[in-house]
């Protein structure tokens, strides 16, 4: 991301102090809005980065950020994205809820803390802050609540009933696909009107002249070359699935070796698995790392076989880094990679899993050398313009509560050029709630689709 375009972002994403200090300051024209973040835990993650991101980049003359985690403060390395705030000067406070038992405490304290900071916008992240950050700005009196969905929960039913049941108390759920969004409306019951659709989005800072991480730091030996899996351990993930398919592949890619980056409870089982199956030596489980980029960077694929996703971060960042993606059907793929890349979605658990990743990873071109030239030059001539970015946040940040744009160019990577580059586009939301001059008709307001243009209306789900 460039200078330049960060610079765009944070003026085009929020709307004058005017029109802020009309909705929701008039104490004074000048103050700020003062929003309050929520998050299930900081430990470093896709959601936590968004908040982050959030957070640290919001203009100051314009919203006071304070941030709330359910959870323990992280330690180690885990506590990469504390430190990000802290160093930015947003105020954080960790309610140590561990167990489900202490959510009433936890309620308590975030309940008391709301009422002291008195913010006029509360977000919220991930289920559980969803579930008690509501009911704490309902309890504190706070005027205005956005939740964020980003997932298509299908393990647990209850987690749907009751957004559903708080749903009452949400201005706005922010999904980061349309899938989600489809998926909140007619399996979780939400109303429709109340969904606004924000993609995930990477900072491409990150990617740029990345060196890629050596074989030897992840227990593979220099001649191999590399499929890589990175995500949480856990059976929504399809670790199991993977290397059930990874027999396959792996037969007839001699070359290859499957690394896995992540932790989990599934680790000591996925372990045996690879054992059993005789391809334990060509299986490296790596565990949580903070350097993915430059993992992506050593790899000739990437490959996502989820059960469920939202927008899956990690094929954001494999295309960030230019590496071709495998990945089942799931939520927000299709949106990313475009119907033009449909080779590389298949149906989950199916033979032509196995296959894309044969064809795919056999690619000559993908040899160490070649791929990094070759991609950088097609993602060159797929980026959209700047002048294309400005007017995507000049059209975003007049939209007043009605519509969001997004406009892709062609090619494979192209078609997500711009969801990448903007990682501070949840901005828009947090803009339009402080921005709209009649939220005090809020009741009468709700439309808020994207556009029919490329999304389609929200209310015709």
């Amino acid at each position: 991301m460039s200078a330049e375009f960060q610079r765009q972002n944070r003026v085009n994403c929020i709307l004058s102090i005017s029109e802020t200090a009309t909705a929701l300051t008039p104490e004074s024209p000048d103050s700020p809005i003062r929003l309050a973040l929520c998050i299930t835990e900081l430990e470093v993650g896709g959601a936590e980065r968004c908040l982050m991101e959030l957070a640290t980049r919001l203009d100051r003359a314009k919203f006071l950020p304070v941030v709330y985690s359910l959870g323990p403060r992280p330690t180690g390395e885990q506590a990469a994205l504390v430190q990000r705030l802290e160093a930015a000067g947003v105020p954080v406070h960790f309610l140590n809820g561990r167990t489900r038992l202490a959510a009433p405490i936890v309620l308590w304290k975030l309940i008391r803390l709301l009422r002291s900071q008195n913010p006029q916008i509360v977000q919220s992240f991930l289920f559980h802050a969803n579930l008690l950050g509501t009911l704490a700005a309902h309890l504190a009196g706070a005027p205005y609540m956005v939740t964020g969905i980003r997932v298509a929960e299908r393990r647990r039913a209850w987690h749907l009933r009751w957004a559903n049941w708080t749903g009452r108390w949400v201005a706005r759920h922010v999904c980061v696909s349309r899938s989600v969004a489809e998926f909140s409306a007619a399996i979780g019951g939400l109303d429709p009107a109340r969904l606004v659709i924000i993609p995930n989005g990477v900072d491409l800072d990150r990617f740029r002249d990345l060196r890629p991480c050596t074989h030897e730091r992840l227990g593979v030996r220099p001649d191999r070359r590399l499929i890589v899996f990175v995500g949480r351990l856990d059976d929504q993930k399809g670790p199991r699935r993977l290397l059930e398919m990874a027999a396959d592949f792996l037969s007839r890619l001699p070359g290859h070796d499957l690394v896995l980056v992540g932790r989990g409870p599934l680790r000591a089982s996925l372990e045996a698995q690879s054992r059993r199956r005789g391809i334990g030596d060509r299986i490296h489980f790596a565990g949580w790392r903070a350097d993915v980029p430059e993992i992506l960077a050593a790899a000739d694929l990437a490959v996502l076989p989820s059960q469920w996703e939202g927008m899956p971060n990690v094929l954001l960042e494999a295309m960030a880094a230019g590496k071709p993606v495998v990945a089942t059907n799931v939520e927000g793929v299709l949106e990313v990679l475009g119907p033009s890349n449909a080779g590389q979605v298949v149906v989950a658990g199916s033979q032509a899993f196995c296959d894309a990743v044969v064809a795919i990873a056999g690619r000559p071109e993908l040899k160490s050398g070649k791929r990094t030239a070759a991609l950088s030059k097609k993602n060159s001539r797929s980026r959209p313009s700047s002048s294309a970015m400005r007017g995507f946040m000049r059209r975003s940040s007049t939209s007043r509560f009605t519509r969001h744009k997004y406009f892709f160019s062609r090619g494979s990577v192209g078609r997500t050029r711009l969801i990448i580059g903007i990682c501070v586009i949840s901005a828009n939301l947090v803009r339009d709630l402080a921005g709209n001059t009649c939220l005090t008709q809020c009741s009468q307001r709700l439309s808020l689709g994207p556009s029919g243009d490329e999304w389609g209306e929200m209310a015709d789900i």
